[in-house]
């Protein structure tokens, strides 16, 4: 690996409630039996992916990119879902963390908050800004975004599978972050 190539798949990040290992191709049975629950995608724009077929098109393209996890609860190491980092910026000095789901009895509390922290935590040795995308109906991650320090920048059509569907962006720099998880 030269110098400018940055590891964005580590083997493992974790801390006192969580596991974040690399996905591999032999996790699909594992993963989709938590992605098979229908309320976990119903504001999320792809709100059929409980399906195995559409589930099948996200977890391919989660192994192709060489950047998505698997989030494990730390004391059962129990699959509780997945996330990924994508689009590297190096010359803008960003990436962005998405596509993130987790199984329904892990909403609320400490868990998206911890899994996000160790990705944006690495990922802030390498660049300044990290994004995030967000469907224009799902309130429940826009507010679980804003809650870990990120602002709302822009509105931005994505193109999701040929159709145009609305998402919001928002941002958060490493001096924001460092600021926010300093204070006493």
């Amino acid at each position: 690996m030269n110098s400018n190539t940055k590891n964005w798949q580590p083997e493992l990040l974790e801390d006192t409630i969580l596991k974040i290992v690399p996905l591999i191709e032999t996790d699909f049975d594992r993963l989709f039996e938590v992605a098979s629950d229908p309320l976990i995608w119903e504001q999320h724009p792809t709100h059929d992916r409980y399906k195995k077929e559409v589930f099948q098109l996200y977890f391919e393209g989660a192994i192709e990119g060489k950047t998505a996890f698997l989030i494990m609860d730390k004391l059962t190491d129990k699959i509780i879902g997945s996330t990924r980092y994508y689009d590297y910026n190096p010359q803008n000095s960003s990436i962005a963390i998405g596509y993130t789901f987790l199984s329904r009895q892990y909403w609320g509390g400490a868990y998206n908050k911890s899994a996000k922290r160790l990705l944006i935590e690495y990922a802030f040795q390498y660049v300044d800004k990290i994004y995030f995308h967000i469907g224009s109906a799902n309130i429940r991650s826009q507010l679980a975004t804003i809650k870990i320090g990120a602002s709302k920048i822009d509105e931005v059509d994505f193109d999701h599978y040929g159709e145009k569907i609305l998402h919001f962006e928002y941002q958060i720099s490493k001096k924001e972050w460092y600021i926010q998880n300093t204070k006493a």
